[in-house]
């Protein structure tokens, strides 16, 4: 049996309380709870998650109960009806935030975080709890902007909780999905970052795959290679440019879609398109007169 530790008790709202928000941070706090101490059975209309510092107890979830110390994260839904209770003899201390918004959901599905499994052992990495206690120590000091940082602090415990809860995926990445979602990521790095100088082997070494498995991959998929599919995606977006706004230089759209060197866009362009990136901007004029 520990020492005994004096009860306690802490909460801050959100200063700055968030209106239709996609993911917005509502409370925070934190308590050192009397042996035996039971919330519940009960339910609430927001996310709430709970990380364990010291001590032990159990949480109770769709029936099931799970024991639970430090170390230790556990999940309450909107609308599910849950309990739990410190330890008779080791109370918990443990950290909470509430939150809301739709990309709340999304998030947590994705990381497999639900009513279903609802607990998330990440051990001793203290990175856990100073997070919980970066939300609070914003809200305490009612910074400027404070729900933006409460809201970026969120989301980096979140990405904890997905790698302690899918630790293949962050060690092996190759694994971690089909071969359609390795082209996905492929088209979705492309199409973001077209404009940047981007190459392929930079892509594949931030999506860390090899350049030649992920090359092969992409054009069994796309039936072009990632070398193409960009050239086209660069010049269709030029395309789009030259239409929509005319108060840009050809030299200036080259240079808002990725092409360093203008001339080399305009080669490129008419082998597409078999006129001059000046010519389709004139064609273009004269159908809306």
């Amino acid at each position: 049996m520990n020492a005994k530790r004096t009860d306690s008790y802490y909460v801050v709202s959100n200063p700055q309380p968030p209106t239709d928000d996609e993911l917005a941070v509502l409370f925070t706090g934190n308590s050192q709870t009397k042996p035996g101490h039971k919330p519940g059975p009960k339910v609430v209309d927001y996310y709430l998650l709970h990380h364990i510092q010291s001590g032990s107890g159990t949480y109770t979830c769709q029936g099931i109960t799970y024991r639970l110390g430090a170390g230790d994260s556990f999940l309450i839904e909107p609308g599910k009806l849950i309990s739990y209770k410190a330890d008779d003899e080791d109370p918990w201390f443990y950290r909470w935030i509430a939150f809301e918004g739709p990309q709340a959901a999304r998030i947590l599905h994705e990381i497999g975080l639900s009513s279903s499994k609802p607990v998330v052992h990440t051990g001793r990495k203290r990175s856990v709890g100073v997070l919980y206690h970066q939300v609070q120590t914003v809200f305490q000091a009612r910074l400027p902007h404070a729900n933006l940082k409460a809201t970026g602090y969120l989301q980096l415990l979140l990405a904890e909780y997905a790698e302690a809860l899918q630790p293949e995926a962050a060690a092996s990445p190759q694994l971690a999905g089909s071969s359609d979602q390795i082209v996905q990521q492929a088209v979705h790095y492309l199409s973001s970052q077209y404009a940047e100088p981007i190459t392929i082997e930079l892509m594949a070494e931030a999506l860390g795959y090899n350049r030649a498995y992920l090359s092969t991959l992409f054009r069994k998929h796309t039936g072009v290679t990632p070398v193409s599919f960009l050239l086209k995606l660069r010049t269709d977006k030029a395309r789009l440019l030259l239409r929509e706004r005319p108060e840009l230089t050809v030299e200036q759209i080259a240079s808002s879609v990725g092409f360093q060197d203008p001339l080399y866009f305009s080669k490129q362009f008419k082998r597409l398109y078999g006129t001059s990136p000046t010519e389709y901007r004139h064609a273009m004029q004269r159908l809306q007169l």
